[in-house]
């Protein structure tokens, strides 16, 4: 057999070299290079417009409050602001607190106790509260309940002094007292800013409120906030409601009782009194004596020891045991007494009959505000002056007339 001869290899082909591969910022520059030459090589057209200017693009130069700053990696934490770096309220409250704060104090109150081992009396702190320098006779402001059923008094003043105090006079119904510092030197004594005439038709709601107090013993605490309500009414330690409190937001704490509740301009617009908590702790609604009160009220405590009490000479009963037994509304006159302005209008009390008692007269209304309490009866009146004469809604056995009479003065 012819032997085949063997097949002949094809030579391979030689190989290429491999193409570098290109980065991203190779391919990004050779694309802008080619769009380049694109540009300048493509389809040149005859044109009649003129050639635009080759000159080359002018570069505009921000200022430096409006380029934005790109801080280094390593440029580490910014500087620190500089002392005067505060907003306008932080300055208010800083001034404010620099100013009125020495005449802020605090009260401790003491009784005395039995120590049956020892037998003997001991007498030790019972309880504290704020206060205010209302002039520098040593007249200092508080609340009644902060002073009631005390054995003795102090007064701790701004500069840490501390002095015994007497009670000047309290008016209870308004929670309000004066207290006497004694042996403060004047130069300690500070008055706190006030209007004499200051009233609560100056304040607006959502104006900025400072308390200054000693909450929890921690005297010389400062607080903030606003203005939250006018006019409210809210049942006082006299038995009766103190109408037109201011309500704020500030917080008040067991301790504050007494403070100074203070406007944007340091000046006294009312007293911290108390507040709504259910857990005694501040809440955020806190309400204050308004400084209305405060004028009228505190200079006759220092000139008398009481506050003057207008009335129309009726004895009546705060409590309404009667009014309440017998289903009634408004407030019962007892007795009428004699030489008063109610006898001489012909007011009748209640009489003891062979039936029982019989009622006379019951004040229904006062210049046609309706009386339906006792607490009514005293808000009404409590609004007016020694001397000015109201129209007295009165009822005697379903019969209703008015009667008008001048107010004196019944304490």
């Amino acid at each position: 057999m012819r032997s085949m001869p063997a097949p002949r290899r094809r030579p391979l082909p030689a190989a290429r070299p491999r193409r570098p591969r290109r980065t991203a910022l190779a391919r990004l520059t050779w694309g802008a290079t080619l769009g380049i030459a694109l540009a300048q090589a493509g389809c040149r057209r005859e044109s009649s417009d003129p050639p635009e200017s080759t000159a080359p693009p002018q570069l505009v130069l921000m200022p430096a409050s409006a380029s934005a700053a790109v801080a280094p990696p390593d440029a580490g934490v910014a500087p620190p602001l500089s002392p005067g770096a505060r907003i306008e309220d932080e300055r208010n409250s800083i001034q404010i607190f620099r100013e009125v704060a020495p005449s802020v104090a605090y009260v401790t109150q003491k009784r005395q106790v039995m120590d049956r081992f020892a037998m003997r009396a001991l007498e030790v702190p019972s309880g504290s509260g704020s206060a205010f320098i209302w002039d520098d006779a040593g007249h200092v402001v508080t609340n009644f309940h902060v002073i009631a059923g005390a054995g003795s008094l102090t007064v701790t003043l701004h500069d840490q002094n501390t002095y015994e105090a007497k009670v000047v006079g309290a008016e209870p119904r308004k929670d309000v007292a004066v207290l006497a510092l004694i042996g403060a030197p004047k130069a300690s004594l500070v008055p706190i800013p006030r209007n004499p005439k200051g009233t609560t038709a100056d304040l607006e709601v959502g104006q900025k409120a400072i308390a200054i107090g000693n909450p929890f013993g921690l005297d010389h605490t400062l607080t903030t906030g606003i203005v939250s309500a006018l006019g409210r009414e809210v049942q006082g330690v006299g038995g009766v409601t103190i109408r037109d409190m201011i309500q704020t937001d500030a917080a008040i704490n067991p301790g504050n009782s007494g403070g100074p509740l203070l406007d944007s301009s340091g000046r006294l617009i009312g007293m911290n009194t108390m507040i709504f908590s259910k857990s005694g702790a501040s809440a955020g609604i806190g309400f204050a004596v308004p400084l209305s009160i405060i004028n009228r009220v505190v200079p006759q405590l220092i000139e008398k020891g009481v506050a003057t009490q207008v009335g129309i000479g009726v004895q009546i009963d705060p409590q309404g045991r009667l009014e309440r037994r017998a289903g009634i509304r408004g407030v019962v006159v007892l007795s009428a007494t004699p030489g008063s302005p109610a006898e001489q209008a012909g007011l009748a009390g209640v009489k003891e009959t062979a039936r029982g008692i019989q009622i006379g007269d019951v004040i229904v209304s006062v210049n046609d505000k309706k009386v339906v309490s006792y607490d009514d009866l005293y808000n009404h009146l409590d609004q007016y002056e020694v001397g000015q004469r109201v129209k007295l809604g009165v009822s005697r056995g379903g019969q209703e007339r008015v009667v008008e009479l001048a107010l004196v003065q019944v304490n």
